[in-house]
């Protein structure tokens, strides 16, 4: 009987979500992305022509994407933290890691270790996943999109994006937003200056306005 429960009992939602991520990375590994493989294809090649490399080991590529939500308001309504995980691992296929506050501020009624927003760290498959849907499915969504900004990069080749709205992923079911949250997104590469990883993500689609 109690083997009969048990097969019949249905699966709760932490099993519901590891299962979705399972999928998502399986798919990411059998499945080459477009990304990669025009990187690999093409890209390469044009970068070391445009910068004269004489190693294939030092064209710049891409390491990580990192995305991160900082929810000050969490400090006053936590129930905006779980809020941001769940939509994070909707846009990511990954479970999300809570970010909490290292220092106290009375000012603002912040104790130490406080949850204050949630983030995702993609590599491989899912970062080239995540990063083609960014550029060809959501940022031509935001509102009066003229581009993105070329000053988000950091000296050493890293560029980090901010966006206003979390809804402009297809993965968000707008009905269901109790907040509008922004997020960064930043592009970890090997590139050792800004115009080498300027050009790899101009040539990985990246839709940066005219200077």
């Amino acid at each position: 009987m109690a083997a009969t429960k048990t097969a019949g009992k249905k699966p709760g939602k932490k099993e519901a979500e590891r299962a979705t991520e399972k999928e998502v990375k399986a798919t990411a590994t059998a499945i080459p992305a477009r990304q990669a493989e025009r990187y690999k294809s093409e890209i390469t090649a044009a970068l070391t022509k445009q910068f004269g490399y004489a190693n294939p080991m030092q064209v710049p590529r891409l390491q990580k994407i990192v995305i991160n939500m900082g929810l000050g308001a969490a400090v006053s309504n936590p129930k905006i933290i779980d809020a941001a995980v769940d939509e994070l691992r909707a846009i990511t296929g990954q479970k999300p890691v809570v970010t909490r506050s290292k220092k106290a501020i009375a000012s603002f009624k912040l104790r130490a270790g406080l949850p204050i927003g949630a983030m995702v760290t993609l590599r491989r498959g899912q970062m080239w996943e995540f990063h083609d849907r960014l550029v060809t499915l959501a940022l031509p969504r935001v509102r009066d999109f003229r581009g993105v900004s070329r000053k988000g990069f950091d000296g050493a080749g890293n560029f980090t994006l901010g966006l206003r709205e979390q809804i402009i992923f297809p993965e968000i079911d707008y009905d269901r937003i109790d907040v509008i949250k922004g997020l960064n997104i930043s592009y970890v590469t090997t590139a050792k200056t800004d115009e080498e990883g300027r050009a790899l993500l101009q040539q990985l689609g990246m839709p940066f306005r005219a200077a």
